[in-house]
């Protein structure tokens, strides 16, 4: 049996990816000639959630994203179906929309950087793109290989435009030669001598100088080939779309992402293999290192932390029970239901198709304490009727198998009772929708098996072991009483009294701190889920649209600079702009840097504080500082890759960049709000060429013929492939650089007329410096720009709500233009609508498991009391620790009340037992239940809250962070429900049967 590991539960809504290559268009034309079409065709799909777009200079990315629960192979296929229709309506000179690869969020495992002290940048990407990511891509379980960095080799015809007037050579005429000049001809197949010989005609060639030779046309009897009128070289293409750095030296990085349901940690051991064969191969020069950013590290130090939690909440149960029952065997019994249950909850996940994570070990490390529970009441029973039974008379005396029968019977039914109580608090995860319940369900089926297995352990294995084990002559001479035991029931004996005489005082004081923990609740802050501490930086370095690749370079390089002087800060490497059909369609004005970290002396807090510090010193650069899970959690719910997402509609994008900014000054110093960004959805410089339409009719020039010159001179055009040993690289034709490289140069080239003259570009065409959008971002059909923040030091929800208040109150929006507030918040209070009316109709469901059990409205009332009793508790453990209520601390309340009102069945089904069975009046039945019934109530509760601890403790820890909380309240109001039980549940019994108590009295 092999179950995979992973650190999350498959987090993914189903999402299709369409990317567009438009060479060479403007932002507004992708929009209007390429994303616009496609977005219509994919919007009225079935089962389309939402549709956000990106449009940039020359690339289109349009995400659908389907409902929950959508079948991804069928969303690609209505993705594709649409896709056929819309492909044959866009331009020529547009790329096919291509399907992103089918990958999920969180499925960037591994960066690999390659960095070399000799070898060329040019050869260091050949190398990449020709050896390493095909062997990559190879390893079974790899969606995507992304290369960025280095320069991509390219066969180049640069034509020199004074040597073609010189020789009297159009445009026309050079694209008629070269076209398709590097294929091979068929030449049939002959037949001779009996052989068949298949005719080639080998035209094809990789070497610069037999390219040159090609003959373009004869003048005066004289031949000029391409080599007289242009330079025909290697070189990098043009131009750059994004630049890749490690620790502040030229690298080539490569990002590999998993396909869905398949094992990180496997999939990395694969690929460091792999990589490490290929080591051997690469030149000397040549590094690769894995070390920038690797999921598998996540996830063994989660599981790793959570594990220990495990272990370390077993060592707690052991000492627990061996202290209350001061005997091997008893404790043997208990713990047997431990192992089997766990072992039976990693099963059920298995047959289930769930992964082992840090959510589902996290269900497990709860439910620890709980699953000895139930063997602890029977085995406690048991003990103690056993003890009885040998204290009668010789006469009188049970056999052992009548006793334990006896015994485990009587505690049958409170033990099932309880589990079907715990299991319905349990059951409002599974209502939980979108991410927050694709997060949590796994845990709650962890948790709900676990204890199933645990009780019926319990109600079957734990008897037989009682009757074999403790059953012999020479066991029921060593059935004493546990010191611990003995002690805490003299002390609990005299504080029950005491607490029954002043019934008044006593109630009073515990419904005055219900009061008061009801009103601390409801200032608590309120999040989403607890910050992650994945022990590794993403951080975002964006500055004005426009700027060039080297000046972003530049500013992107002081960043790596800046953070290689925090000790913590382990390595660096950084992308700036994007890779070829890459999703993450980064501006060259945008970097993105993985920074990986190990604390030392400082908390994490102070180290994020450093960095902000630090990287505040780069003039005109916008930070954010993420991590990378959480940074792809925030962009799956909002879009973008920040906490909260202020999404402003309309369709003027300078109005919307000024509204931008406007919203940016009011909300700015609000406490709390960090890396206050406005999308730089701004106007960058254009160059604008626009034809004069009367002098090209005089010249006789054609526009398609103008837009052929425009193509070749001034973009390039790829003519051909050169294949090289296996490797197929570009040849392309264009003007040569520097005669290219200012606005004056491009008014000065020369372009063909009909008649063989030639004429400067300026005589029929204007050209002129403009501005234009840097990039276009639409979801749902309207242009939006995000305003966008991370919360440091307060609570999620209280920050979003002031960033509201002050929106309304200060930002007067036109007609036409709306707001929209996207982020983990929404998440939160979605979740916590659906958890308040689930947690409501389980309680209803509680109340009716209990009046089923006891058939009597009051009795079931007073077991409910517990909820009250657990809130306090937890509320405090809260205020004490995080000061912030998030879902997994909701979801610990919930918890806590099914586990709660376990104890105060047990007093109450044995205070009933005492007076209908053995005939005890209604006060004596309270005395002697109560002090019956304190040492198995102390263990489950000790054993369940001190199995919490290591969670609790250990919060800021990789992969505890969403268990702790739960812990933290599950602890904090077993404590107070555990101690309130012993006093108030026996005074409200009494108060019940007044006048039965004043009978007996």
């Amino acid at each position: 049996m092999h179950t995979e590991v992973d650190v999350f539960p498959d987090l993914n809504a189903p999402t299709v990816v369409i990317m567009t290559e438009a060479n060479g268009m403007a932002a507004e034309e992708v929009e209007q000639l390429v994303t616009f079409p496609v977005e219509t065709a994919v919007n009225g799909a079935t089962g389309v959630r939402r549709v956000r777009s990106s449009s940039t200079n020359g690339f289109s990315v349009v995400w659908v994203e389907f409902d929950w629960g959508t079948d991804i192979y069928l969303a690609r296929q209505i993705v594709s179906e649409k896709l056929a229709v819309v492909s044959e309506s866009l331009p020529v000179n547009v790329g096919k929309p291509t399907l992103g690869p089918q990958s999920s969020i969180l499925g960037e495992m591994l960066i690999v950087g390659l960095t070399a002290d000799s070898t060329s940048m040019l050869d260091l990407r050949t190398i990449a793109d020709w050896t390493i990511r095909p062997r990559l891509l190879s390893t079974g379980g790899v969606a995507q290989v992304a290369v960025l960095g280095g320069d991509i080799k390219e066969y180049q015809i640069q034509l020199d435009p004074e040597r073609m007037r010189h020789y009297g050579i159009s445009m026309g005429e050079v694209m008629a030669v070269t076209q398709d000049m590097n294929l091979n001809a068929n030449g049939g197949v002959l037949y001779e001598f009996g052989n068949e010989y298949i005719v080639r005609g080998v035209l094809s060639t990789s070497k610069t100088e037999q390219l040159g030779k090609a003959v373009v046309k004869t003048v005066n009897n004289f031949p000029v080939t391409l080599e007289d009128i242009a330079d025909v070289t290697i070189g990098p293409k043009a131009p750059k779309l994004g630049t890749a750095s490690e620790r502040g030296k030229s690298a080539v990085l490569m990002t590999v992402t998993k396909q869905p349901a398949t094992s990180t940690l496997e999939l990395t051991d694969k690929l460091e293999a792999s990589l490490k064969d290929l080591q051997k191969n690469l030149p000397p020069d040549v590094k690769v290192s894995t070390d920038i950013f690797r999921q598998s590290r996540f996830i063994e130090s989660s599981i790793g932390n959570v594990k220990k939690s495990l272990f370390e909440g077993g060592i707690f149960v052991v000492i627990v029970l061996f202290l209350f029952l001061a005997n091997v065997r008893t404790t043997l019994i208990s713990l047997v239901t431990l192992p089997l249950s766990l072992l039976v909850s990693i099963l059920t996940l298995h047959y289930m198709g769930l992964t082992i994570n840090t959510m589902s070990l996290g269900g497990m490390a709860i439910a620890i304490g709980s699953l000895v529970d139930d063997a602890i009441v029977d085995v406690e029973n048991v003990y103690k009727r056993l003890r009885e039974n040998r204290l009668k008379a010789e006469a009188e005396r049970l056999n052992t198998l009548e006793v334990v029968f006896n015994a485990s019977k009587e505690v049958r039914m409170p033990i099932l009772n309880s589990t079907l109580i715990i299991v319905v608090s349990f059951v409002p995860l599974f209502f939980l929708s979108g991410m927050e319940g694709r997060m949590l369900v796994p845990l709650g089926v962890a948790f709900i098996v676990a204890l199933f297995a645990s009780t019926i352990v319990a109600l079957t294995l734990t008897p037989v072991l009682c009757s074999y084990l403790l059953g012999s002559n020479k066991t029921n001479k060593e059935l004493k009483e546990a010191p611990v035991a003995r002690w805490m029931k003299g002390i609990y004996e005299k504080a029950l009294t005491w607490v029954l005489a002043h019934k008044r005082v006593t109630l009073g004081s515990t419904i005055g701190l219900f009061v008061v923990a009801l009103g601390v609740f409801f200032t608590l802050g309120r999040s989403f889920l607890p910050s992650f501490n994945e022990g590794s930086f993403t951080i975002n370095i964006s500055s004005l649209p426009g700027i060039s690749l080297e000046e972003s370079n530049k500013m992107g390089h002081r960043a790596e600079e800046l953070l290689m002087t925090i000790p913590e800060i382990q390595t660096v490497a950084r992308k700036t702009g994007r890779a070829e059909l890459d999703e993450h369609a980064l501006g060259v004005n945008v970097s993105e840097i993985e920074a990986p970290f190990e604390l030392k002396d400082r908390s994490r807090s102070e180290l994020v504080a450093d960095v902000r510090e630090k990287l505040g010193t780069i003039t005109g650069a916008n930070i954010e500082i993420g991590q990378p899970i959480s940074h792809r959690i925030d962009a799956m719910l909002s879009g973008t890759k920040a906490n909260i997402a202020i999404k402003l509609f309309g369709d003027d994008l300078n109005k919307m960049f000024s509204l931008g900014n406007q919203i940016k000054g009011a909300i700015s110093d609000i406490p709390g709000v960090a890396d206050l960004n406005v999308e730089q959805q701004i106007e960058r410089p254009q160059l604008k060429i626009q034809p004069k339409r009367e002098m090209l009719a005089k010249f006789g020039i054609t526009l398609p013929e103008f837009s052929e010159y425009m193509n070749v001179a001034l973009a390039g055009k790829v003519i051909s492939q050169v294949y090289e040993q296996g490797k197929s690289f570009d040849l392309i034709v264009k003007v040569k650089d520097d005669a290219r490289d200012e606005m004056e140069k491009i008014r000065n080239l020369m372009v063909d007329t009909n008649d063989g003259r030639k004429v400067p570009l300026s005589y029929v065409a204007e050209v002129v410096s403009a501005m234009g959008p840097n990039t276009i971002n639409r979801e749902n059909v309207k242009r939006k720009i995000v305003i966008s923040a991370n919360v440091a030091d307060r609570d999620l929800r209280s920050v979003v709500n002031d960033i509201q208040k002050r929106i309304d109150t200060s930002v007067q929006l036109p007609e036409g233009y709306h707001i929209e507030y996207g982020g983990q918040f929404e998440s939160e209070q979605a979740a916590s609508r659906t958890l308040a009316l689930t947690s409501f109709i389980s309680i209803v469901v509680i109340f009716l498991l209990l009046y089923n059990e006891f058939r009597s409205v009051k009795e079931s009332g007073v077991i409910l009391l517990n909820l009250p009793l657990a809130l306090i508790g937890g509320v405090f453990a809260l205020v004490i620790t995080t000061g912030e209520v998030s879902i997994p601390a909701i979801i610990g309340f919930i918890s806590l009340f099914g586990i709660a009102t376990r104890n105060g069945m047990l007093l109450i089904s044995h205070y009933n037992h005492l007076q209908q069975v053995e005939g005890l009046n209604v006060y004596d039945s309270v005395i002697q239940g109560s002090l019956d019934r304190l040492n198995p109530i102390l263990m489950t509760a000790l054993s369940s809250a001190l199995a919490l601890i290591p969670l609790a403790l250990a919060g800021d820890l990789p992969g505890n962070e969403i268990q702790s909380p739960m812990a933290k309240v599950i602890l904090g109001g077993l404590l107070t429900s555990t101690f309130l039980n012993g006093f108030i549940v026996p005074i409200v019994y009494l108060m019940m049967h007044r006048k039965k108590a004043q009978e007996s009295l």
